[in-house]
């Protein structure tokens, strides 16, 4: 497929029917586009080749912001993703990127087996960020006072409960502790709740965040990572405070949550009531069957599988766009984007082609 020249219709961000979509307020006129993030090897190359940064300088301390707001806006988000900074190390191996556009320094991959907290003294111990440190929300406090006008931001990534009891514990001795040790796991997930509620409760103080984004990987192929029990016992309570939080503020609360979660969306809609959930991947659910299923409960966010953008050519994505499309805008409450992220291997062309076509999408 040959590069792209620019994408064909030109787009005006609006964060009201961003909102209005999500909240399934009413059918939208247009596509809106969502995504988790670009990778930022993805969003590099494009700023490369549409010459984003023009009348930027790299010396300008808000370089890279000023360079997200001009890649979201040309790909067409209503929006930016922004947060409070908290660094929890765990432990990882590093590997070579085998990606087109490889990320400098490998791939990062969690260790499964042991992470850096497996007993009480490992978590007394633990360099526990202070969720109220000034300093970590300098970058939201310049998006709050920067961002243009038409664009929101949508708050997070948060509340990591599944992914970082994963983490922290190593995935092997996570599945020990739920057997044996139940009570260090409780330890953990109540000083995440903690942490993550202080971070909410930040993030809501800000006009311009109108929507928190959870995000919080609990399952794979065929299931969750931990027992549905599991998930109800030391996960889901969390993720309820801050959609509780959230909604007591006036704002939605969306989930990113990779993974089957067949036989616990209920309880993620009815018990967490989270308003929309991100991640798709055909190989469990294609977002086109779910859109007269549990999507009549919420909105379906992204759906565009990864194995797909990444395998197949030009027509196929445009054609899987619109078939989306013409199924999930019905009645609002679908936002365009990757079942997943965009990824750094995703071929930067099939990318561009998803979001081309989502702006045709409806054009007179």
């Amino acid at each position: 497929m040959s590069g792209f020249d620019g994408l064909a219709k030109t787009h005006s961000p609006d964060w009201e029917g961003l909102v209005s979509t999500v909240t399934r307020q009413a059918a939208p006129d247009r596509t809106y586009h969502i995504e988790l993030f670009q990778d930022k090897e993805i969003r590099d190359a494009i700023t490369e080749r549409f010459d984003l940064t023009v009348g930027l300088s790299e010396s300008d301390p808000w370089f890279e912001e000023k360079k997200y707001i001009a890649v979201q806006r040309f790909c067409g988000f209503d929006f930016v993703t922004a947060g409070v900074a908290m660094d929890m190390p765990i432990n990882s191996t590093a590997v070579d990127d085998t990606a087109g556009l490889a990320r400098d320094g490998g791939r990062f991959y969690t260790d499964e087996h042991s992470g850096p907290i497996t007993s009480f003294e490992e978590f007394e111990k633990y360099p526990w960020p202070d969720p109220h440190a000034q300093e970590a929300t300098k970058r939201l406090e310049w998006f709050q006072q920067n961002l243009p006008d038409d664009m929101c931001i949508i708050g997070g990534l948060t509340g990591h409960f599944c992914e970082y009891i994963t983490w922290l514990m190593g995935y092997e001795t996570l599945c020990f502790a739920l057997h044996d040790e139940r009570d260090l796991v409780r330890a953990i997930t109540d000083k995440l709740i903690g942490m993550y509620r202080v971070d909410v409760a930040r993030l809501l103080t800000y006009d311009r965040v109108k929507m928190i984004w959870g995000s919080d990987d609990m399952g794979y192929k065929t299931g969750t990572m931990i027992s549905p029990d599991d998930l109800r016992e030391f996960v889901f309570p969390g993720h309820r405070q801050l959609a509780q939080a959230s909604h007591d503020a006036g704002r939605p609360y969306l989930l990113h949550c990779c993974g089957n979660m067949s036989e616990v969306i209920d309880d993620l809609v009815d018990d967490v009531k989270i308003d929309g959930k991100h991640s798709y991947e055909d190989t469990i659910e294609d977002v086109r069957e779910l859109k007269h299923g549990y999507g009549q409960r919420m909105s379906l966010l992204g759906g565009i599988d990864v194995d797909f953008l990444c395998t197949r050519d030009e027509d196929a994505i445009r054609r899987r766009v619109r078939q989306t499309l013409d199924i999930c805008q019905d009645g609002g409450g679908y936002c365009l984007g990757t079942g997943n992220t965009v990824a750094n291997y995703v071929p930067l062309d099939n990318y561009l082609a998803m979001v081309d076509e989502g702006r045709l999408w409806g054009a007179s």
